[in-house]
């Protein structure tokens, strides 16, 4: 019995790729926020590009304290989703195409979300990484890191539970 020869490397990047870019592209605030994603294997890091328009205090300049907390948010969102749609998306059963046809899967629900400033964002680029520590079939657990120069020097971290969406096998 001869198996079927293995997509190439290069077409699975591509589609994982354009899926993330539509599961992201799909959302208005995070493109007005000028959040973007960078994926190494199934690990995503959120690029929060920055912008004048995100400055709260012009005085010091500092991020804006809302502007971070979303930041923190939009991340743990989408990175719950990247890893509850991972079979989805790697059986082939959700494509880019169908996400831009508009069938956009739900996304996780914010139950709650405790955010700690460490210290002021600077008018720079900043990056955030989830953790998940627990999901389940209903409840996830996310902890998110946030920085900007230095990933050893965190300018805030969040914590946050989510009611995860039922996916259509289930």
């Amino acid at each position: 019995m001869a198996r079927s020869r293995p997509e190439p490397m290069q077409v699975v990047k591509q589609r994982r790729d354009a899926t993330l870019n539509a599961l992201v592209g799909g959302v208005p605030y995070i493109q007005f926020l000028d959040i973007t994603f960078d994926r190494r294997g199934d690990e995503l890091t959120g690029v929060l590009n920055f912008d004048d328009k995100l400055i709260g205090n012009p005085f010091l300049p500092a991020i804006h304290g809302g502007v971070t907390a979303a930041f923190l948010e939009v991340t743990a969102v989408i990175s719950l989703s990247w890893s509850h749609l991972w079979p989805l998306i790697e059986s082939g059963e959700l494509s880019p195409e169908d996400i831009e046809g508009g069938n956009m899967p739900a996304f996780p629900k914010t139950i709650d979300l405790t955010v700690d400033y460490l210290r002021s964002g600077l008018p720079r680029d900043a990056y955030a990484r989830a953790y998940i520590s627990r999901a389940g079939r209903r409840y996830a657990s996310v902890r998110v890191e946030a920085w900007q120069d230095n990933h050893d020097k965190l300018f805030a971290q969040a914590s946050g539970h989510f009611l995860m969406p039922q996916l259509k096998a289930e």
